[in-house]
């Protein structure tokens, strides 16, 4: 029998997180090894815009976004679902690119600083003993001094951890269901629309290459009430705001069907789990309403490296790499997750989105504030 494969770091999960965190690593003169079920590049249920928070954080890592000529997003529209319509600046701003595009830009990064990227590998197991883990996988058996689980939103290895989430009933903050599709369509480039409708909302942003991704959320009761038909949802729901009637009615869509994602969970989750510090989604899940997910998993990427590179330099022992790590990211991300989930909640029953949505038109100061909360500074 061969012997198991011997890193320093293994990572599970090899998107946003995962191979940011692999990257860093790997610039640190370690040896890295990073597992991805799927083959890149490959289409994720995501909308695509990350605040400009993250802008010289990515480039850092050596894709250099400034010679992309990316759509800078600066506007946000939000409409309730009665077709009111709020415009406001966005303080930050941010930029738009495909999950497509992005994920496999920094698996060739990762690749060229060394790190072993195995694609098409499911892991199975991963069990810590004696200071050491051993993860197993559908290629083999791998043995590393520490472990990240960057592996999204719901994983096999959430259901066999029994972590809280995947134990709890379903209540207003989980068992949502998310779809995704890129469009061409006649939108302004500089801006980022939120529609609302019952139980859900759908958002619309510039991408690269003259392409816009469309993404919706909304409850699995809304899908079951309509056959658990995507085509119908859109018909009997989704149309109901005459914005995104317009949207599906004129725009060419260029996937033959849409990407989707079942049972997301906006509940609190822990960071570390049997010793693996978790990354990205596997950490906590900020509502798309926010819009900012993307640049949350590149910024929990940075919290981990720097506590992985001090344990790895014996600087702090294992205990103190998970409470650092922990206390890091809980003072990083703690508030934006919480005014996340209290914005998810405004949002949803028709009439209380319309009268929030006429609200806040008239209170430009509250919207701004509730904006500033959903997004970090620079890091």
């Amino acid at each position: 029998m061969n012997e198991p494969l011997q890193y320093e770091a293994i990572i599970i999960g090899g998107g946003l997180a995962g191979l940011s965190l692999s990257i860093q690593l790997a610039k640190n003169g370690y040896s890295v090894a990073i597992f991805e079920k799927e083959q890149y590049p490959f289409h994720k249920v995501c909308g695509e815009y990350i605040s400009l928070e993250s802008w010289n954080f990515i480039e850092s890592l050596g894709l250099p976004l400034s010679t992309m000529q990316l759509p800078i997003i600066k506007k946000l529209r939000i409409s309730s679902p009665n077709g009111n319509i709020l415009q406001h600046n966005l303080p930050l701003g941010g930029f738009g690119i495909s999950r497509y595009y992005l994920d496999n830009e920094l698996k060739k990064i990762a690749e060229a600083a060394g790190v072993c990227v195995q694609e098409h590998c499911k892991v199975d197991e991963v069990i810590f003993a004696n200071e050491k883990f051993t993860v197993h996988t559908s290629k083999g058996i791998f043995t590393s001094k520490v472990c990240s689980g960057s592996f999204g939103k719901r994983s096999n290895l959430d259901i066999k951890w029994k972590r809280p989430f995947i134990l709890q009933k379903n209540n207003k903050l989980s068992n949502y269901i998310g779809v995704k599709y890129h469009i061409q369509t006649n939108f302004a480039a500089d801006t980022i629309a939120l529609h609302n409708f019952k139980d859900g909302y759908c958002g619309i942003s510039k991408i690269e290459a003259d392409k816009y991704c469309l993404c919706y959320l909304t409850n699995a009761a809304n899908l079951k009430r309509n056959n658990n038909s995507i085509p119908e949802l859109e018909k009997n729901v989704l149309f109901k705001n005459p914005h995104l009637k317009y949207i599906f009615e004129t725009a060419t869509f260029l996937y033959s069907a849409p990407i989707t994602i079942s049972q997301i969970s906006f509940s609190k989750k822990t960071q570390v789990q049997d010793h693996i510090l978790l990354c990205g989604d596997a950490a906590g899940v900020i509502t798309p309403l926010c819009g900012n997910g993307m640049s949350m998993a590149l910024h929990s990427s940075k919290l981990s490296a720097i506590a992985i590179t001090d344990f790895l330099q014996y600087k702090i022992d294992r205990t103190q790499l998970e409470n650092m790590y922990s206390k890091n990211w809980k003072a990083t991300f703690g508030n934006r997750l919480k005014a996340g989930r209290i914005i998810q909640q405004l949002f949803g029953k028709s009439w209380i989105t319309n009268v929030f949505i006429s609200i806040m038109k008239k209170l430009p100061f509250l919207t701004t504030q509730l904006i500033k909360q959903t997004h970090g500074q620079p890091f």
